[in-house]
């Protein structure tokens, strides 16, 4: 008997547990469709922190975990507070344990992509819209599945067959920049996370592999806010010199965007979203544990249920699940960065 025809849109980490765990478990009819040439096109974003109660989760679901456990940076869990005046340490936490150590994105992306069957990933292959059973590709030619899964995030080609909720402004703006081997940098931002606050604004540094950090300013902004460095930094007067040296070099724009709260769906034969297409959320910690706890639990389900009364069931925990979160993600995010007097 032949296994289920199933198509993944989107090769992110969440698409590619899902693919990983449904291999796991005897689906070799498994296509995962991605827009990019190749795994490198693109850089796949910065560190991330799998919990215990999900990310990790999901990778022993993937029978990964060893070799993650291998790759992780454990020291990465450490966070620092410092004024943002003085740039003295103000709060302070260890690593300590093993509940939320940080892995580099591409690198558990790359993990994902060995462990699956050669040929699983159709590169440069993008969905462009999407129907139960059926996605059309940006050329216009059709392909027909048992399952269709969007996991192609925040911009979600597949989605608008569920729903017709598009992602929404927070007003949050982020401003990345990227520095590397940096001794002042490194030194203030540790092993892991520092945050430097004062009057709505943020500067925020992340230390990944090889002593490369990536910072963000963060502040309330319009959507098309594009500033010089000369312009964030006017914004940042009165802050240590040592902080405004996180602010130098090329800037990426990155305006933060989420989906209406609560966003769910009617159970609809045939198609199904994970991850970001189904709950972008801010990035607080959350989206990529959900995105991977959402694939491994469908795999599960769809192997132990089969695909129809499988989705279903994935549907009935991870909708709630998702709402609560973004119930608590969307408002923290706005608390974290307040309005300023004067807003740009």
């Amino acid at each position: 008997m032949t296994t289920p025809r199933i198509a993944i849109a989107g090769a992110g980490i969440g698409g590619l547990t899902c693919a990983r765990v449904l291999q796991l478990h005897g689906f070799e009819n498994v296509t995962v469709f991605e827009r990019e040439s190749s795994p490198e096109a693109r850089q796949q974003g910065g560190t991330i922190d799998l919990h215990a109660d999900s990310g990790q989760q999901a990778v022993r679901a993937a029978g990964l975990f060893e070799q993650w456990r291998a790759l992780a940076r454990f020291e990465g869990q450490e966070q620092r507070r410092v004024d943002h005046a003085t740039a003295a340490l103000i709060e302070h936490e260890p690593a300590q344990g093993d509940f939320r150590p940080e892995i580099d994105r591409g690198q558990l992306r790359q993990l994902l992509l060995g462990s699956l069957t050669p040929g699983t990933v159709a590169w440069s292959l993008g969905v462009d819209s999407a129907k139960p059973g059926e996605i059309t590709f940006a050329d216009g030619s059709t392909a027909t599945f048992d399952l269709v899964i969007g996991a192609d995030g925040a911009w979600s080609r597949v989605r608008g067959a569920l729903s017709p909720a598009v992602p929404l402004y927070t007003g949050v703006m982020f401003v990345e920049t990227r520095h590397d081997n940096d001794e002042r940098l490194l030194g203030l931002t540790g092993q892991g996370t520092m945050v430097a606050d004062g009057e709505g604004l943020m500067i925020w540094s992340q230390r990944n592999s090889g002593d490369h950090i990536r910072a963000f300013a963060c502040l309330r902004a319009r959507e098309d806010w594009r500033p010089s460095n000369a312009e964030l930094r006017d914004l940042y007067t009165g802050w240590h010199p040592s902080l405004l040296a996180f602010l130098e070099g090329e800037l990426t724009y990155r305006p933060l965007f989420s989906l209406p709260v609560p966003h769910t769906w009617e159970h609809t034969p045939g198609i199904t979203l994970l991850g970001d297409a189904a709950h972008l959320q801010p990035p607080l910690g959350v989206g990529a544990n959900l995105a991977m706890q959402d694939a491994a639990e469908l795999a599960l389900a769809i192997a132990a249920d089969g695909v129809r009364d499988g989705v279903r069931a994935y549907e009935s925990v991870m909708l709630p699940r998702s709402v609560s979160f973004a119930e608590r993600t969307n408002p923290a995010l706005l608390e974290m960065v307040p309005e300023r007097p004067v807003r740009v």
